[in-house]
């Protein structure tokens, strides 16, 4: 009997995308090819593969849009970038990932575009800027100030000045936040780390609800090379499996950090956005007595990504191009699915260091 019932988040990230047919694989296998003989749908890898299609096929229907892998986040960004017509307003953040920034930043710079840059959570503000715009990009939770926007309301002022909205949706996660739903145009992923959830890939992906923008994105994706090897979206495909109770852990654990942090003495400020793995601090002491707890932990690693099953943590600062308004002294903390008291002891063993 079919199921006719909606299926939830959970349901979907283990069974969607998955070969259907009597003696198929469960899993849809590595297909290490770059050529396929002519006649048939694919002709080569960079036009489509079967890793790609089970990918694309659970993200999309965990962010109810069609989904488009790309080599990296960056990349996803720069797809949605290059289809920006010459002059253009794009309104961002005042403070997000430091990739972003900086290529942002440099098409501003160069006149590909012009950029305004405001607080995202001030509905006024936003209203201004959005004002002959051709883009809003936002990214909520903020990385690494963690601050929220509400995406319904901006997408609301962004299309009524007439403004496509694009979210980085790669700290919640399609388990916690569907931005497709809230009035966003597209939304884009670093798979790189929620999504494949092990640190042992790069990749990243668009989405989006209308096909005629995804059409025009694959197209480009193809243009530019950013495709995608196929054991990279084996490994997504395989981690999305798991990342519902990967996400309840990550959440769980983060949560039950919250009060200890800001009970330290060495800890001035917690950033959190009330969901999500990720937590940032204001360590007492600044930029050197941060730099002394990232040295000092055990168990957390001192890494620069995040949202794997390993806890990691860093100072931003500690990067060129991270925005000035971030704290010297702000540390990001990763929070992975480890027992949360071996985790606090580390920390807080480590803290005490500063």
């Amino acid at each position: 009997m079919r199921m006719t019932q909606p299926r939830q988040p959970a349901t979907v990230a283990v069974n969607a995308g998955r070969p259907s047919q009597p003696g198929d694989p469960l899993n849809q296998p590595i297909t290490p090819v770059s050529t396929y003989l002519a006649g048939g749908d694919s002709h080569y890898h960079r036009d489509a593969t079967m890793p790609e299609h089970a990918f694309e096929t659970v993200l999309g229907a965990l962010e109810g849009g069609t989904a488009l892998a790309v080599s990296s986040g960056q990349a996803a960004a720069g797809v949605i970038f290059d289809m920006l017509h010459v002059g253009a307003v794009v309104v961002a953040p005042l403070a997000s990932y430091s990739g972003i920034q900086a290529r942002l930043d440099e098409l501003d710079f160069t006149g590909r575009i012009r950029l305004r840059k405001v607080d995202t959570a001030d509905s006024a503000a936003l209203a201004t800027a959005c004002e002959g715009a051709q883009l809003l990009w936002l990214e909520t939770p903020s990385n690494p100030l963690m601050e929220v926007t509400d995406i319904a309301t901006a997408a609301e002022i962004a299309h009524g000045a007439g403004a496509l909205v694009s979210v980085d949706n790669t700290f919640a996660t399609p388990i916690l936040q569907r931005p497709l739903e809230s009035g966003a145009d597209f939304v884009i992923h670093s798979a790189t780390k929620y999504l494949g959830g092990h640190s042992d890939l790069l990749l990243g992906a668009i989405v989006a609800s209308d096909e005629d923008y995804v059409a025009d994105f694959r197209s480009r994706r193809a243009q530019y090379g950013a495709t995608c090897g196929a054991l990279e979206l084996f490994l997504a495909a395989r981690g999305i499996r798991t990342l519902a109770i990967r996400m309840e852990r990550h959440q769980s654990n983060a949560q039950a950090l919250l009060d200890r942090l800001a009970a330290h003495r060495n800890v001035e400020k917690v950033r959190y956005p009330g969901f999500s793995g990720v937590i940032s601090i204001d360590v007492r002491g600044g930029a050197d007595a941060a730099e002394r707890v990232c040295a000092a932990t055990q168990l957390w690693f001192h890494a620069t990504s995040l949202g794997s099953v390993e806890s990691t943590l860093e100072r931003r600062r500690r990067w060129a191009a991270e925005s000035p308004i971030v704290p010297e002294g702000l540390i990001r903390l990763s929070v992975g699915i480890e027992d949360v008291d071996d985790l606090w002891n580390d920390l807080a063993q480590a803290l005490d260091h500063a």
